[in-house]
């Protein structure tokens, strides 16, 4: 067996300073630092971990070895800006936990079995149609539109014109994300970058978005709340060859000899949503096309689970948290580690979310047929009407039309108007009429319902 040669001396300036006679007496407390992650496995920059040290290390060197530690570790994902710097990452655990929720649970062959398990017949179908006008909603109000999420989802589910330029943001973000899903299996390209910011931000303000046109000159910057400049984006000489360079490294092919390290889509995906970020190609917007394509990929990549599973809910809940998963990369030499770790906190979460969402509605659709099987009361709903009392029991949704019941359902207008008006004759809905239209609601239990019982009552929540 061949010996590994001797090393001779240090070469290492770090391990030069460690043993001077100033630190060499606490050897051991800075090489205990030498690794990625802190004692709890988080990946922390350098303004949370110097309050995490002995007292008396010297905080230049502790940070020197933890970036040593994690330089050994480092995958580079590709070059961004001008000059050119190299975005790179550390797969750490909770990457690794959410990429494995990712796979199991929101790939599009999860997504069919889901549905096979509860069927047309049931609310889920309902819920899912609803859902997709969640992430148009809290990306809207993320970028700061003054519209709350009933009157945006009115404005959706009952297909009105925007009154106002708020309502004309969410509008684009839904048309935005539609494009996504409709566009799926294109390659990327410049091209399609910006087809998706015309989509998106046309007919809001035109003269401030410059629909589908890259900014031009470099007076484009991100501020904070307070008006500092936190991020000045690469020049806008360039700009469009640097996003033909990172279309060629998202079309590379799985497996391809220029990638020398397997990039999981989700990694792939976040990593774009940041390079739209850190370029701000557009005059405004660059937000939103950000998270579209970042579910653009996700669905070209088969995760078609992530049509219903709104992410932006979350990072509505967190805009702080979110722009410094930005800056800490961009201050650490890029180490896109920080902005991805963010972002899968957030995913995991909005996917587990979405999983409980459809066990519930699994659980709740099996009580439901026990109790209507028993009673002798199933006989007399069909599958839409059982469909949308359930809906209306578990609060998905608290008023109904024949306009978006046909649109969840997918089904004829007369279709949606006669299982309506079975549930206002069975006395489990009523109607009110409201403007032109007539406008359904579960039905108080006092009272009861037409050869109902109490035990099929459903339980009425109060705000």
């Amino acid at each position: 067996m061949k010996k590994p040669p001797a090393l001779k001396g240090r070469t290492d300036p770090v391990f030069d300073l460690l043993v001077r006679p100033l630190h060499k007496h606490r050897l051991a407390d800075y090489l205990a630092l030498l690794k990625p992650l802190d004692d709890q496995g988080r990946y922390l920059p350098f303004e949370a971990l110097r309050y995490r040290w002995a007292p008396g290390l010297d905080a230049k060197l502790c940070w020197a070895l933890v970036k040593k530690a994690r330089a050994a570790q480092h995958i580079n994902l590709l070059p961004l800006g001008e000059p050119v710097q190299w975005g790179k990452f550390l797969l750490t655990p909770l990457a690794q936990k959410t990429i494995s929720i990712v796979d199991r649970q929101a790939s599009t062959a999860a997504l069919e079995y889901m549905t096979s398990q509860i069927g047309e017949r049931a609310h889920f179908s309902y819920l899912l149609n609803d859902l997709i006008e969640d992430e148009a909603i809290a990306s809207s109000q993320l970028e700061g539109a003054a519209t709350t999420t009933r009157v945006a989802k009115d404005m959706l589910k009952q297909q009105r014109l925007p009154r106002t330029p708020d309502e004309r943001m969410v509008m684009g973000n839904y048309r935005m994300m539609n494009f996504a899903w409709e566009r799926r299996y294109e390659l990327m390209s410049v091209e399609l970058i910006t087809a998706i910011h015309r989509v998106g931000v046309e007919g809001i303000d035109d003269e401030k978005y410059s629909p589908g046109v890259f900014r031009i000159n470099d007076e484009v910057v991100v501020q904070d709340g307070a008006g500092n400049t936190v991020h000045r984006p690469p020049p806008a000489a360039g700009l469009a060859a640097r996003l033909e360079r990172l279309s060629h490294w998202l079309n590379l092919p799985e497996g391809s000899p220029h990638e020398k390290n397997y990039l999981h889509p989700l990694i792939k995906a976040i990593t774009l949503h940041f390079a739209l970020g850190y370029e701000h190609p557009f005059r405004d917007g660059n937000g939103r096309v950000a998270r579209a394509l970042f579910y653009w990929f996700m669905f070209k990549n088969e995760f078609a689970a992530f049509r219903y599973i709104a992410i932006s809910l979350l990072l509505r809940n967190a805009p702080v948290k979110y722009g410094r998963s930005y800056l800490h990369t961009e201050a650490d030499e890029l180490d896109l580690t920080y902005f991805i770790e963010f972002q899968c906190s957030v995913i995991q979460r909005a996917v587990l979310g979405f999983t409980d969402v459809y066990r519930e509605s699994v659980g709740c659709t099996e009580a439901f047929e026990r109790r209507l099987t028993n009673c002798g009361f199933f006989d007399q709903l069909t599958e839409k009407q059982r469909a949308l009392y359930e809906v209306a029991r578990n609060g998905v949704a608290k008023e109904f039309t024949a306009s978006n019941v046909a649109e969840n359902f997918a089904c004829s207008y007369s279709e949606a108007a006669s299982a309506l008006d079975g549930l206002d004759e069975l006395r489990v809905f009523e109607r009110r009429k409201m403007g032109r239209e007539w406008v359904f609601f579960l039905r108080n239990p006092v009272g009861g319902w037409k050869h109902g019982s109490e035990f099929l009552r459903p339980h009425v929540a109060t705000a």
